[in-house]
Formats: structure tokens, C-alpha cells, sequence
């Protein structure tokens, strides 16, 4: 019942609230990317939804118009040569991630939930799958985001999934607490852009 009808009504609810109470940002960003780098304000994305069925994430557009449309900023070579300097700081304080709340009021996202993979990242999915964490709906934040985000392995990244997984399939309030920990444990990295590996930051993901 907590999986089906309650998180999902919070995140219809809270989505909307955001949707309403953020709208003046969402405009002052897209005039500030605009200006900085002109071209496409969103950035979409193939992702693996709930149960494996793809849907498309949006983000604010944080890099160069020419950069690698599929492959995590972290994995590239040199990734300042393709974020632009809106992007850096947006990325810095998750601020891209902000058009995800319409991902979410729409039901591909939750809030709370793994972090969608890419359609390609088959090692991540494919570890996911051990655990039942592709069975959920990804999410904005998640257990594995307060961990390490992109510090963590593959391994690692899949094993915090499946530890949320098991909190929310057990349902009740074990389920509901997994997600105020998550909703609560956000915002101390998200200040302190704590495990982002990308040109800001000197950290690299683990092997």
C-alpha cells in the first residue's frame, strides 16, 4: 500500500508544490543558460524507468552542445571541455536535476528511489537486477545518493539500491522512513556538492 498509493500520492503532491513554488527559478535559470550558451534550455535523456521500460529524464542543459549525448560526465576524459560555465555551477549544486520534478508529477520518477540508469550502463542494470531495484521507480535522490553518489562503484551503487529496495518492498514504516532518511540526508551533499566527480571536483568513481 505504501508503494502504490501513498509514496505516489507524496510525490504527486510534493512535485506539484515544487513545480509551483520553483517556477520563478526555472525561469531565471533558462534565461541564464540561454545567454551563457545559446541553444536548447532541457536536456532529455533515455533512462531506464520502473521495470526496465525507458522514458526520457529531463535536465537543465549544463554542457556544450557538442559533447557525448550518452555518457556520464564523470566517465569522460576531460569533461571541462564541454561544461559551460552555467553548468558548472548548477552542477555543483544539483540545480540541473531541478526539471525532474515534472518527471516525477507525471509518474516516470519518485522523489525518493534509485537514480535512473543510462539505456547503456548494462553493468549497473545488470547488478541492479540481483537486487530488485529495477523493479522500483527511479527517484531524484536515493539511498545510494547519500552514500557516495559518484564516488561509489557499480557494485556499491547496487548494493545501497537493494538496501532501499528491501526497506520499500517490506512496506510500512520501515518503507517511510527509508525515505525521510533519503528525503533528510540530501541536503548536506547537495551543499557541499559532496560526491560529484566531474571538473569541479578532484574525485574519481571507483572501478
Amino acid at each position: 500500500m505504501y508503494q502504490k498509493i501513498i509514496k505516489r500520492f507524496l510525490d504527486i503532491v510534493l512535485s506539484a508544490i515544487g513545480l509551483v513554488l520553483l517556477s520563478w527559478l526555472y525561469l531565471l535559470l533558462a534565461i541564464v543558460i540561454l545567454i551563457d550558451d545559446p541553444g536548447p534550455i532541457l536536456f532529455r535523456q533515455k533512462r531506464f524507468g520502473k521495470g526496465k521500460r525507458f522514458f526520457y529524464l529531463h535536465k537543465f542543459r549544463s554542457m556544450k552542445r557538442n559533447a557525448p549525448h550518452d555518457v556520464p560526465t564523470h566517465l569522460l576524459e576531460n569533461p571541462s571541455l564541454y561544461i559551460t560555465r552555467t553548468g558548472r555551477f548548477l552542477r555543483r549544486f544539483s540545480l540541473d536535476e531541478l526539471p525532474q520534478i515534472w518527471d516525477i508529477f507525471v509518474g516516470h520518477m519518485s522523489i525518493i528511489g534509485p537514480r535512473p540508469a543510462l539505456w547503456n550502463q548494462e553493468d549497473l542494470i545488470a547488478e541492479r537486477d540481483r537486487f530488485g531495484a529495477n523493479d522500483l521507480r527511479p527517484g531524484l535522490t536515493g539511498w545510494a545518493q547519500i552514500n557516495g553518489r559518484d564516488e561509489l562503484s557499480i557494485e556499491e551503487k547496487a548494493r545501497f539500491d537493494g538496501e532501499y529496495a528491501a526497506a520499500i518492498q517490506a512496506g510500512g514504516w520501515k518503507a517511510f522512513s527509508m525515505d525521510l532518511r533519503c528525503f533528510f540526508g540530501t541536503f548536506r551533499p547537495v551543499c557541499t556538492a559532496e560526491g560529484i566527480a566531474d571538473s569541479y571536483t578532484p574525485s574519481k568513481p571507483k572501478k
